[in-house]
């Protein structure tokens, strides 16, 4: 029986008191998500390296190297944070960890290509749990009044991921082995593990939390087939006959998701919350703003050594002033928690204009102008991260936490692939880095730009006469009635 999409909210049950929020515990908790956010980025800068290592890969399998661990940590989110929602997210955690660490020995030990990719998509699989756990903790820890500086603290943790993911990853190519860069995670893993034991109290499950089998089957391959088509997209070309039946497999699978979701009682993740312009818009806005960090991301290690000459470790600290935004705003914008919509407007906006502003640089551009261009875009990404963040996060109830967080990282996951997509693409259309990265960069930018447009637009939907969409019987969100 189909369960209603629509219906009158019931008075909120009483919760537990949850235990404050500490410090150690956020630490612990941004600690845990930025390493797993780290290992996206940190084996591009090995590459060179991985080629002419004893295992010969192939270039096919260089690429299943560094797109295994993305294409199933972003496919496994939403089922990892309702598995979480569940069970608990503290034991999650401890398992993604343990996945993680497993992996990585897995990647570090591998005495062939196979096992490389093998040992990367494991250690996906633990970041998948890694991440909603480590939100969903802190949503319920922070309590309403702290949610806004905790993920302002969470966001922060994942853009420096990135940023030491490429910083490690240089360092490591300089002066170590592809191999230690794997070595290395079992024991941080294994330290963060203990961390989050000490410092990390259990939160309450959601045991009516169902965890639709099927649904998450369908789910879960209709994800990895439009990654899959995505990310080897501008490898093989559009409209290759694989890429065009990786698509249309995603899109069917999808489609069957859909409308197992309509007519179960108890769904993964019910569609109709869609229905909500806002969820639309903010999910939008989570991707559009990686979309737009992960093509700088493609382009700056390629132009900082192909073009100005820089080494793997030079240019790992290069790109530092991308954090520096990122850590100085997110405190500042979680001021305005209560007014999202223009710090989001001006965030996403401040990336695109950052992003054309890089279109501009050649081999003669002064680094110190480059880097200026580098902090507006980080400075757009940490004024909007966090509100999209906790807006995605307080669209499901609070026990559907980790649902929400998994929701909300694969807007990012995805928004990142198609911006590796699109920029490559690009440049597959130029001789070289030189003369591509500028109408790369140019292309994604309009594309920012377009996209924070539709963003703002979703944002000033405003309530009039207000439905509510239901979820398992609790209030969800509310929709205006005004079209």
């Amino acid at each position: 029986m189909p369960s209603p999409a629509l219906a009158p909210a019931p008075a909120p049950a009483p919760a537990a008191t949850a235990p404050a929020l500490k410090r150690s515990t956020l630490l612990a908790l941004c600690a845990c998500v930025l390493v797993a956010q780290s290992m996206v980025a940190a084996i591009n800068l090995l590459i060179p390296q991985l080629s002419s290592s004893a295992l010969h890969p192939t270039s096919s399998e260089l690429l299943w190297t560094v797109d295994a661990y993305v294409i199933v940590f972003a496919s496994l989110l939403i089922p990892a944070g309702a598995l979480g929602d569940r069970h608990g997210h503290k034991g999650a955690l401890l398992t993604g960890l343990a996945l993680f660490a497993a992996g990585a020995a897995t990647s570090a030990l591998a005495q062939s290509p196979a096992l490389l990719v093998a040992g990367r998509g494991v250690s996906g699989a633990g970041a998948a749990l890694i991440t909603p756990a480590t939100m969903s903790i802190l949503m319920r820890l922070a309590g309403p009044e702290g949610r806004a500086r905790a993920m302002a603290s969470w966001t922060l943790a994942i853009g420096i991921g990135g940023m030491l993911g490429n910083l490690g990853g240089g360092l490591v190519g300089q002066f170590l082995t592809w191999r230690a860069l794997f070595a290395l995670m079992v024991p941080l893993a294994a330290l963060l593990a203990g961390a989050v034991a000490v410092t990390t109290p259990r939160t309450e499950r959601a045991p009516r939390q169902q965890l639709a089998p099927l649904g998450t089957l369908l789910l879960t391959a209709g994800l990895v087939a439009t990654l899959f088509g995505i990310i080897e997209g501008p490898v093989h070309g559009w409209t290759s006959p694989g890429i065009l039946t990786a698509f249309t497999a995603g899109a069917a699978l999808v489609a069957a998701f859909t409308a197992h979701s309509l007519r179960s009682r108890a769904p993964l993740l019910d569609p109709r919350l869609f229905a909500s312009p806002r969820l639309r818009s903010t999910t939008l806005g989570m991707a559009t703003g990686f979309f737009g960090l992960f093509s700088l991301f493609y382009v700056n290690s390629q132009y900082l050594q192909g073009v100005k000459g820089y080494g793997p470790a030079l240019t790992g600290v290069a790109i530092l002033p991308l954090i520096v935004g990122m850590a100085a705003l997110p405190r500042l914008a979680a001021r305005w928690s209560g007014r999202p919509m223009p710090v989001i407007a001006c965030g996403l906006a401040l990336i695109g204009l950052g992003l054309l502003g890089a279109s501009t640089v050649d081999a003669g551009t002064p680094y110190p102008l480059y880097a200026c261009w580098l902090l507006v875009i980080s400075a757009g990404t940490g004024l909007s991260m966090p509100a999209l963040t906790l807006g995605v996060a307080t669209a499901l109830p609070s026990d559907r936490a980790g649902l929400a967080s998994g929701l909300g990282t694969s807007a990012r996951e995805i928004g990142a692939a198609l911006g590796v997509a699109v920029t490559g693409t690009v440049l597959a259309a130029h001789h070289d880095l030189a003369h591509g990265m500028g109408p790369a960069l140019r292309t994604v930018a309009v594309l920012v730009l377009a996209a924070t447009g539709l963003v703002i637009a979703g944002h000033r939907e405003r309530s009039g006469n207000s439905r509510t969409i239901a979820f398992g019987g609790k209030r969800v969100l509310s929709r205006s009635a005004r079209r």
